[in-house]
């Protein structure tokens, strides 16, 4: 789920392979719209379709000439990106 509060926007639940696709197009819409500071400290699980939603958002947001941050990465999501060799390419 991705929920607005204040000037960020919060992701909780589980990010993995069959929630993703939805969260993905509500990033992207939101990017039309703003440059974005995401949360996802209220994240429970990740797999590796995580990592890929924050890549895609990352490369939406230069595309638009938008600024993308995160905060709150879980460590889960952090050793994904470690192991796949794309820690560097996630946005800060």
């Amino acid at each position: 789920m991705i929920v607005r509060e204040g000037d960020r926007l919060v992701v909780s639940g589980r990010l993995t392979m069959s929630t993703v696709p939805e969260l993905y197009e509500v990033g992207l819409q939101q990017l039309d719209k703003e440059d974005l500071l995401v949360d996802f400290s209220k994240v429970e699980a990740v797999d590796s379709a995580a990592v890929s939603m924050l890549l895609c958002w990352a490369r939406a947001a230069e595309a638009r000439q938008r600024s993308l941050r995160v905060t709150g990465l879980s460590d889960d999501l952090l050793s994904l990106a470690n192991l796949y060799g794309v820690a560097e390419m996630l946005p800060q």
